[in-house]
């Protein structure tokens, strides 16, 4: 039975179940957009022990998930969202006492610890983090192309054209979209199965609506893969994010690695104004 997951943000996310427990409470780990929701700055002086311990406080608090369920589920659900380790939450306390909760310091921390670097681009209007070690390739039809050396089918793409909507929600919901999505998918000759694992939307830059998608493909060229894709139209144009990965069953996909994936899903934007 799915769930509807709120999250921070504004993230709604549809998600098909992963672990349930019947009425025990388990820990929840920090999720990591929180910080673009709070404002908490420090005296100059050292803090004192008691400050640091609150603050901790702070973020375990911030990590609760409020979950809305649907068709009477009583079920506790965790979702693999990205969470940051110990270190990346000791540099945020760090930075908390310094700068206070500053978005873009937040992000550049989280950012080094999964490798990741931003890319702009001003032209075309849209940003996003890519992995840093990841090469720059010109491929027919993409905007942009970062694929992993030695493993092209592991990639991130952006492709842009013009449209004449001026938001997605003209088109459809998330779930309408992930579902025309899949079709397209199947009608591919070297698509031998795919399948929607959730659909969510979020705000980006000043509101703008954006669509996120998981779903698996099993294809002739290169077997099982999870992609991540995100959507949304600015300016008359239509922003799509691919992130590819091999996910198969002799080599799944590891949590670090989701992370990574998730954070450059998560970062697809327009561009800021210049």
């Amino acid at each position: 039975m799915a769930t509807l997951l709120q999250f921070p943000s504004n993230i709604l996310f549809f998600h098909a179940p992963y672990k349930f427990s019947n009425g025990s409470s388990s820990k929840q780990k920090l999720p990591t957009r929180f910080l673009r929701d709070k404002k908490l700055i420090f005296d100059a002086d050292p803090p004192a022990q008691k400050d640091i311990d609150h603050s901790y406080h702070i973020l375990e608090q911030s990590a609760h998930v409020t979950q809305k369920h649907i068709l009477g589920s009583s079920h506790s659900c965790t979702s693999p969202l990205l969470y940051p380790s110990r270190r990346a939450l000791n540099v945020s306390v760090i930075s908390l006492f310094l700068y206070g909760f500053s978005p873009s310091i937040c992000e550049a921390v989280f950012a080094e610890e999964l490798e990741l670097e931003r890319y702009t681009d001003s032209k075309e209007g849209f940003t996003l983090l890519r992995p840093s070690s990841w090469v720059k390739v010109d491929k027919a039809g993409a905007t942009v192309l970062f694929e992993e050396e030695n493993k092209g089918s592991n990639n991130v793409g952006v492709v842009v054209n013009p449209v004449r909507l001026t938001s997605l929600g003209e088109f459809g919901t998330p779930q309408f979209v992930a579902d025309k999505l899949i079709q397209a998918e199947k009608r591919k000759e070297s698509t031998k199965d795919a399948a929607v694992v959730g659909a969510a939307e979020r705000s980006g830059k000043g509101g703008l609506q954006v669509y996120e998608f998981e779903y698996m493909v099993d294809s002739t060229r290169g077997g099982m893969k999870r992609v991540f894709s995100a959507a949304f139209v600015a300016s008359k144009k239509l922003y799509i994010l691919n992130v590819s990965h091999s996910d198969k069953p002799e080599s799944p996909l590891d949590s670090q690695r989701r992370k990574m994936l998730e954070q450059v899903l998560h970062s697809f934007d327009a561009a800021p104004s210049s």
